[in-house]
């Protein structure tokens, strides 16, 4: 679905960048009739992608699978030093994530992480918007983010999925879709001092919380709130979204679709940002394309993406302790004064 959806139609953008030269897919079935839409020999067509890797050709595989099965096969591909676009998270814990870092070391291939989010041109824009003090200091923001995950089962979305539905990775859909939320603040804001967060519990599978509602300090200074409902719906317009408040006025992001960053100032002015939505596909496969050619670095890397992931597993740590969890900062004392 992720491949058919997502990263294909930007693979084809990219056709003069990209040649496909074998697919693989434990339903074969399934990547044989992919492999005809695309006039590709049945001869490399796989269901066993360590037979696949034996191959002299490849220069980069693209991985997507659910999440539990990521670390055993990014080990692998590392391992044959063949080049990686891996999906987030890198692993379902943060002992597999925190190895293939240590094996990325000793196997130094290209590897990047599609985190669509950092790559999206509505976060990369409000992140020029305040690093251009448009709105100057930032004081605080509210993210809010509902995602209505049991009405989306029944139909043909993700959530349809039985791996995410009855999911063997802690977190659920927190850390499957929560973690997009936590990798954009990020990349905006930058490095995390501490997360402090509670949680609503439920019954349900698919995540051990209705609601989780988090502080977060970043180390510049700016404090906010992140909540996420995974099983509700806003009923009002304007949704609340992302609110970024400064010193001399606001930046506003209703829903990352949208199309239209707005900005106010304190002075009455305002501006309207229009983006092109869910640019984000196109943009990280154009970034590993260029890194391969040694033209940029790659923007989002396995260390980068070991912080998002941490962060999203000291915000349920935090909501089972009731205490604040540091993230990129070294000590393990918390002052909340």
């Amino acid at each position: 679905m992720a491949w058919k959806r997502l990263h294909w139609p930007a693979i084809q953008e990219l056709g003069d960048h990209y040649q496909i030269v074998a697919v693989c897919n434990k339903t074969k079935s399934d990547a044989v009739d992919f492999a005809r839409e695309i006039n590709l020999a049945q001869e490399n067509v796989y269901n066993d992608y360590k037979e696949m890797l034996k191959r002299g050709d490849i220069d980069a595989v693209d991985v997507m699978v659910p999440i539990p099965e990521n670390f055993d096969i990014y080990h692998n591909i590392v391992k044959a030093n063949i080049n990686l676009i891996a999906e987030k998270p890198l692993a379902s814990t943060m002992e597999g994530a925190e190895k293939l870092l240590k094996l990325h070391k000793k196997h130094p291939v290209n590897i990047m992480v599609a985190e669509n989010y950092r790559y999206n041109d509505e976060i990369n824009k409000i992140r020029d918007i305040i690093n251009q003090g448009k709105i100057g200091d930032v004081i605080y923001f509210i993210n809010h983010n509902a995602a209505d995950f049991e009405n989306q089962m029944s139909k043909n979305t993700f959530a349809a999925t039985e791996w995410r539905q009855h999911p063997k990775f802690k977190g659920g859909t927190f850390l499957d879709a929560g973690l997009h939320d936590i990798a954009a603040m990020r990349h905006i804001f930058g490095k995390v001092d501490y997360v402090y967060a509670m949680g609503q519990p439920q019954q349900e599978d698919f995540s051990p919380y209705i609601s989780v509602n988090s502080q977060i300090k970043f180390s510049s200074g700016v404090i906010g709130q992140y909540s996420y409902y995974t099983d509700g719906k806003e009923t009002q317009r304007p949704l609340i979204g992302f609110r970024i408040f400064g010193n001399k006025g606001e930046i506003y992001l209703e829903e990352r679709r949208c199309g239209t960053i707005n900005i106010t100032y304190r002075d009455g002015g305002s501006e309207q940002i229009p983006y092109r939505p869910e640019r984000g596909y196109f943009n990280e496969l154009l970034n590993f394309y260029n890194s391969l050619l040694g033209n940029e670095e790659i923007a989002v890397t396995p260390e980068i993406e070991y912080g998002d992931v941490k962060m999203v597993f000291n915000i349920l740590k935090s909501i089972k302790d009731n205490k604040a969890y540091p993230v990129d900062t070294k000590t393990n004392e918390i002052s909340l004064v």
